[in-house]
């Protein structure tokens, strides 16, 4: 497997980040989506990666620059013929180091609160995410949960 930082222009990437964009909006709110799209992952704050074995895609992850201490976990998601194969925990240990190398102090992330989200709570639960209030732009939304960690 190697996970590497991708330019977002592969099909599988782009049906994958599609297909996440979907659940989002199947499952949150038009006003409680807050996922970005290609041109948002693309943007200069953002370092975005692909997991592959191979020529499949298993997942992606990406990591926004909020500041120079803080920076907010975005998109992360599995291929779902790469479920419960730990991807995401690979994905999340990468992006987790690659914040301690560049000297972050705090990672944040939003996720949806409802039941469809409770395996991803529980996986940055494992990875020491507690609860927080809104950050960065964020409002107060019955939708989301955001969590922290100091890194």
């Amino acid at each position: 497997m190697e996970i590497k930082v991708d330019p977002i222009t592969h099909p599988q990437v782009l049906e994958l980040l599609n297909q996440h964009l979907q659940d989002m909006n199947s499952n949150s709110p038009e006003e409680s989506v807050h996922a970005l799209d290609v041109s948002g992952l693309q943007h200069p704050s953002v370092t975005f990666w692909t997991l592959w074995n191979n020529d499949q895609l298993l997942g992606c992850g990406a990591l926004k620059r909020l500041d120079d201490q803080h920076g907010e976990i975005k998109s992360m998601r599995t291929a779902t013929s790469a479920r419960k194969q730990g991807i995401a925990s690979k994905l999340l240990a990468h992006i987790i180091e690659h914040a301690k190398q560049q000297g972050y102090q705090r990672l944040s992330l939003e996720t949806g609160s409802m039941e469809f989200f409770h395996p991803a709570h529980r996986l940055y639960q494992s990875y020491g995410f507690v609860e927080c209030g809104p950050f960065g732009d964020y409002q107060l939304d019955p939708y989301s949960l955001f969590m922290t960690r100091e890194v």
